[in-house]
């Protein structure tokens, strides 16, 4: 299993975030524009926040709140699950299950480094599966 940090090197390393006294609307905009389903909140270069798709259709979409005068503040989770650039996959796929979550911040101290959906740890842990699978039928083969 890898780490956090390593599944972060494997791509792009842009942390969309977005400022809690932005508008949710701001925010289905980036969310749209850059196809993400999470982003960020950050205040000061520090993380305050985690707003995401779920958190519009739960909390705009189903109680008829306007997005343009909702801000990010009032709908966003506050207290955010985060892991270190050393969590393992397996760590953070149970982190996820357990509080159900889909997006967790990668924190290094005070410094956010990233942030992983449950897509990047799903798509590692079958990567692994697979090259488990390729060595023992290399096994069996040989």
């Amino acid at each position: 299993m890898r780490t956090a940090q390593e599944l972060l090197n494997k791509r792009d390393q842009t942390l969309w975030n977005i400022s809690p006294q932005a508008s949710v609307y701001e925010a289905l905009q980036v969310l749209a524009e850059y196809d993400v389903g999470a982003l960020l909140v950050m205040e000061g270069g520090k993380l305050v926040g985690v707003v995401s798709e779920r958190d519009y259709t739960r909390k705009i979409a189903l109680t008829g709140r306007a997005s343009k005068e909702t801000k990010v503040l009032d709908i966003m989770t506050a207290n955010v699950i985060t892991v270190t650039p050393q969590t393992r996959t397996r760590d953070c796929m149970a982190l996820m299950s357990q509080k159900k979550i889909r997006h967790l911040p990668v924190v290094d101290g005070s410094t956010v480094v990233g942030m992983l959906s449950i897509r990047d740890i799903l798509d590692d842990i079958i990567a692994d599966h697979e090259l488990t699978i390729s060595q023992l039928q290399n096994y069996i083969a040989s």
